[in-house]
């Protein structure tokens, strides 16, 4: 990446395979790895606890010198079309953005419930057309002005990395997750966050003809995505369209037929929340999509927060769910209260309707590590609950 402006620097580095066996590896503070089973994850290099450790893990990861490219510069030089201004959307929708809050325990929870749903579908040969109605700009600097405002990484990722760093191992889902985010920092500091259009593209399969549509309304984003999706080269895998993904989505339901005729489609659908009409769309969202394509994977994330809409809407979900004969798993995350005059966000909720049946198990085993790991005060704790028909 290159320049570190308070605009949006986001972009990618290459994914080129990573080079194992760090032995002699030196990390910053010359702190020197002896051999194999003592190399610390690269993604940790340089990081230290609050007592002064140098976290790590049991894998290590390296690579050469990456090329950088900062989204915004390569869009402007790469004849992409200038996105208009879209009518009809008051100016105060756009007051939300994500690189405030990126790799938080809200993205943490939404992260590794999304990849361990990907996971499991994908070990179907038939392809799948995934969907983001509020896409993002993709990847997010953790060391850039928007990140470090409200510095909410260090109570989700960096606790995490923290927690891993004293485990000989992790449950796979939590496993995964940093492994992709290891994938993005070559270098060895966490200072590159993939959101989850950058996950998704990451496990396209290109012999399955899996297809990523995305979706997202803010002006600046919609910028850096369509610069971040372009330097992945995935062609036409990947559409980028500055639409509402609410009313989008219907129309990409049902999904094409796969190779095989069968028609396979994962929607995540994680809006700001901050129109309280939000809670409302995505309730009768999903309430259309299940009649459009019921077999569909629908996974909604949304906060929990004293708003009574914020209360309903998991309840109205899984009504929905169990009036449609559909299996759902529900799963909540409170790391407990910040210090006095912190009002962040601190419980979030994943409600997947349609999930592998795998999941909940999954989501159990990782919370059992993450939930302490991120815990911080009074209201702490995590959930997982699931119904089939």
């Amino acid at each position: 990446f290159a320049g570190y402006s308070s605009e949006d620097l986001v972009g990618r580095v290459n994914h080129k395979p990573l080079m194992h066996d760090l032995s002699g590896f030196c990390a910053e503070r010359s702190h020197v790895f002896l051999s194999k089973k003592e190399v610390c994850r690269a993604l940790f290099h340089g990081r230290c606890s609050s007592s002064g450790n140098l976290l790590g893990g049991k894998s290590s990861f390296a690579a050469e010198p990456q090329k950088r490219c900062e989204a915004l510069h390569y869009t402007k030089n790469q004849g992409l079309t200038e996105i208009p201004p879209v009518r009809g959307y008051h100016r105060g929708m756009f007051s939300y953005r994500h690189a405030f809050h990126a790799a938080n325990h809200a993205d943490v929870l939404k992260h590794i419930t999304l990849l361990a749903t990907l996971r499991h579908l994908q070990q179907k040969e038939a392809g799948i057309t995934l969907i983001d109605t509020h896409a993002g700009a993709g990847l997010y600097r953790l060391d850039g002005d928007y990140s470090q405002k409200g510095a909410e990484a260090e109570d989700g990722l960096f606790k995490l990395l923290e927690a891993a760093a004293e485990r000989e191992d992790l449950p796979e889902p939590v496993q995964d997750y940093l492994d992709q985010i290891a994938h993005f920092n070559p270098a060895g500091e966490a200072r590159i966050y993939p959101g989850s259009p950058v996950l998704m593209a990451q496990l396209l399969r290109h012999e399955a003809r899996d297809r990523l549509k995305l979706f997202e309304m803010h002006p600046t984003d919609i910028q850096a995505l369509a610069g971040n999706m372009a330097q992945l080269e995935l062609g036409r895998a990947v559409q980028v369209s500055r639409e509402d993904g609410f009313e989008s989505l219907k129309k990409l339901l049902p999904p094409p037929a796969s190779a095989g005729g069968s028609k396979r489609a994962m929607v995540l659908m994680d809006p700001s929340y901050e129109i309280k009409s939000d809670y409302t769309k995505v309730s009768h969202t999903i309430q259309e999509c299940l009649k459009r394509f019921p077999t569909g994977t629908y996974l909604v994330w949304y906060p929990i927060i004293p708003r009574p809409e914020a209360h309903e809407l998991p309840r109205r979900l899984r009504t929905l769910a169990n009036q449609t004969r559909r299996s759902w798993v529900h799963a909540t995350l409170a790391i407990g209260r910040g210090e006095e005059g912190d009002t962040g966000l601190s419980a979030s909720g994943m409600f997947v309707i349609n999930p592998p049946y795998t999941l909940a198990e999954q989501l159990r085993a990782a919370l059992a590590v993450v939930g302490p790991a991120l815990a911080r005060g009074n209201g702490k704790g995590w959930q997982v609950e699931a119904g089939n028909p």
